[in-house]
């Protein structure tokens, strides 16, 4: 199951999902508009909350050309490479590493739902890195627990004699 994370400056939410499930999900033709217009949207919106239009702007044109435009191939072409480029550049404003882009292309040619799923595999570490992730709010938790354990069992030993001591 996918999980929703809000993107940081707007009301919209990008998806986290199973690569697994998106791969086989790709296997029914109609999905690719779907994913296509999803994995758009939320990088342009992404872009758009980092003050840049390099991750996008119009989901809807590249819908448009995977669908109509694919009558033509050129437009849909486009598209998947301008795509690539949109998510390498998301990733490269979170901080993470880019997808290769040949890796990319062979899987396209060979078999594409299997692109499908590296792209979502690309866009992942963006939304787990953003707040709200899930592993990001765990992780202080967990840090200071143990932290005020070890202040707590000093201060005993501080206080308990020595051995061969006795206490007065």
């Amino acid at each position: 199951m996918a999980q929703s994370v809000q993107i940081p400056g707007t009301e919209n939410n990008a998806k986290i999902c199973n690569v697994i499930g998106v791969g086989a999900l790709a296997l029914i033709p109609i999905y690719l508009w779907f994913f296509w217009y999803r994995i758009n949207k939320e990088l342009a919106v992404y872009g758009q909350s980092k003050g840049t239009e390099e991750c996008g702007t119009s989901p809807g044109k590249s819908l448009l050309a995977v669908t109509l435009g694919a009558l033509i191939i050129v437009p849909a072409i486009i598209s998947f490479i301008r795509t690539h480029k949109r998510l390498v550049a998301a990733q490269k404003l979170a901080g993470v590493q880019p997808l290769n882009g040949w890796i990319s292309v062979i899987l396209y040619l060979v078999f594409s739902p299997a692109w499908l799923a590296y792209m979502q595999s690309g866009a992942n570490p963006i939304w787990e890195g953003l707040p709200g992730a899930g592993a990001d709010d765990a992780a202080p938790a967990q840090v200071e627990a143990p932290a005020e354990e070890a202040v707590d069992t000093a201060a005993e030993a501080a206080d308990a004699p020595a051995e061969g001591e006795t206490q007065a």
